[in-house]
């Protein structure tokens, strides 16, 4: 049986203790400038206390770093009023000071010349004071002489370059914890979220992850604009951790995530393709892909992909005539749901803005190939009811979900798990954190990608004996918690059933509300008016 791994946090946590160890090393003479006992540099919650009296900050200031989030942009503001206490003042010196604060202490300490000047805070605002004293009492001299001299002034060139670094700082510190902005791009969710819909997602409900790619350009995904190259460095890099969080993931909640089977891509210029998908399809040789650049990704670089939770960790998830099962039960399912039916005019003809009116695609109803006589739609059960009331000589049949390929549905193994389509699919049970699993070379397809790729371990097969890390194993332990996703445009969505599992840690966000809305993803074809500020999580 093989256990569980705890979470990767040790390199996370090794950081932090490293850089709190050194900071409280570089401010031993700080302190000792500064007229304080520099002991209290040693003593933790002492050493923060002390550090606000010196830049001229209330001691309970110290108290701010003990809240998530905040307490980053708190400590860069103290460090910058540190060395600003030491008439440090220029851009360099601050910049330093926020980048890596114990080298600027140590240069600090180490400085002979370097003296303690007294709170920066009380300092600035002292001399400010003056200057409008003289301004208000038009003394002329003492003005131009404080102006002059002044050591807080900052040139534009550098008030600029502040509040550019600022803004980008802050933006991109949003993006990365907060509430990142997102554009459906395919048709996969329709009819509940529309290509063209510009979302924003939270990515505190379901618990901030904490960054896993440590040096990347700030505001950009995975590939820098107009040049095509990766945005980030993979090295170094950190371990999968998530601060707690303001709700779980629920059954039919829309969820943002990274492409599991994305650690792979070929990056094409329209679309991406992960290896596992071209494999899937047989077109690793096809001449359009082979040429393509393979990129291979951390999984908070993987493309984002946005479905339905359909199914929770330890669920029993089945699909029969459609109809998705959950433990035995039939579920609820979304009011748009979409499926694809065939429509034959039989002679007739059709009013195409009508369809649009109802909320047919318009990629659809103005595709090239829906001009004739027969047409395919992919249509709700209220839009098949007012399309059938149109004129009583249509005909509308719907067409089944069968696969692509014979092997292009998950687990990919149609020996052993025959006759699986869209639309008849399962069962099948999530893996869930801390479960054991009997595993056969009968059903170990289920779990392949999950031991490999997910959990880090080596697989083979031998004779018959499934061998995991150089071991044989009969059973096996999840380590984490797994999830269903799937499109609510049924037949036009590559979700869970083509790539099996979503890890948690692959979860990103919960969409919160549509800020933004054009039709079929072009502003030329209008906007969707209705859609503004509509939410994001309707069923």
């Amino acid at each position: 049986m093989i256990g569980l791994r705890k979470p990767m946090i040790v390199s996370v946590l090794i950081f932090l203790i490293i850089y709190y160890i050194l900071l409280s090393i570089s401010l031993y003479k700080v302190f000792e400038k500064a007229g304080q006992p520099a002991i209290h540099a040693l003593i933790p919650g002492l050493n923060f206390m002390t550090w606000c009296k010196i830049i001229g900050r209330p001691q309970w200031w110290a108290a701010l770093l003990l809240l998530p989030i905040v307490n980053i942009f708190i400590l860069a503001g103290m460090n910058v009023d540190m060395v600003r206490s030491f008439g440090k003042n220029s851009f360099l010196d601050a910049a330093l000071a926020v980048i890596y604060a114990p080298i600027a202490y140590f240069m600090i300490g180490a400085n002979k010349d370097a003296k303690y000047l007294g709170p920066a805070i009380i300092m600035e605002k002292a001399y400010m004071e003056q200057i409008r004293t003289a301004k208000e009492q038009n003394d002329d001299r003492e003005y131009r002489k404080l102006m002059a001299n002044n050591p807080y002034k900052k040139g534009v060139s550098r008030e600029w370059a502040e509040a550019i670094i600022f803004a980008v700082f802050a933006a991109a510190f949003i993006r990365m914890f907060l509430i990142e902005a997102f554009v459906i791009p395919t048709s996969s969710m329709e009819g509940s979220l529309l290509v063209g819909d510009f979302l924003f997602v939270s990515k505190a409900h379901y618990g901030i992850r904490t960054p896993m790619t440590v040096l990347q350009l700030p505001l950009v995904h995975n590939t820098v604009p107009f040049i095509g190259t990766e945005s980030y460095s993979k090295k170094p890099s950190l371990g999968y951790h998530r601060l707690p969080a303001f709700e779980t993931v629920d059954r039919n909640d829309p969820v943002v995530f990274n492409y599991p089977a994305g650690d792979t891509t070929v990056v094409g210029p329209d679309r991406n393709f992960s290896l596992e998908d071209l494999r899937r399809y047989g077109q690793l040789n096809n001449p359009r892909y082979k040429n393509l650049p393979v990129r291979v990704r951390p999984i908070d670089k993987r493309d984002h992909y946005i479905k339905r939770c359909i199914a929770l960790p330890g669920d029993k998830m089945e699909i029969k005539a459609k109809q998705v099962y959950i433990n035995d039960q039939p579920v609820e399912n979304p009011s748009k749901l979409q499926y694809k039916y065939q429509l034959n005019l039989n002679g007739g003809s059709i009013r195409t803005e009508k369809l649009e009116e109802w909320g047919v695609s318009l990629a659809e109803t103005r595709s090239s190939r829906n001009q004739g006589d027969q047409r395919i739609f992919a249509l709700t059960n209220q839009q098949v009811e007012q399309i059938r009331g149109m004129d009583p000589n249509y005909t509308l049949t719907p067409i089944p979900g069968d696969p692509l390929t014979p092997n292009s549905l998950f687990p990919h193994d149609p020996k052993n798990f025959p006759g699986w389509t869209n639309d008849d699919y399962g069962p099948i049970t999530l893996p869930k954190a801390g479960e054991t699993v009997t595993i056969t070379p009968n059903n170990i397809e289920l779990y392949r990608r999950v031991i490999t790729a997910y959990e880090g371990h080596t697989l083979d097969i031998k004779n018959g004996r499934i061998i995991i890390d150089g071991q044989p194993a009969t059973q096996y332990t999840f380590a984490q918690d797994y999830y269903w996703m799937m499109g609510d445009n049924r037949h036009n969505s590559e979700d869970s059933r083509v790539w099996g599992y979503v890890p948690e840690d692959h979860i990103v966000g919960k969409p919160l509300f549509i800020w933004f809305s054009t039709k079929n993803g072009s502003i030329w074809n209008g906007i969707n008016w209705g859609r503004i500020f509509s939410s994001a999580n309707k069923m």
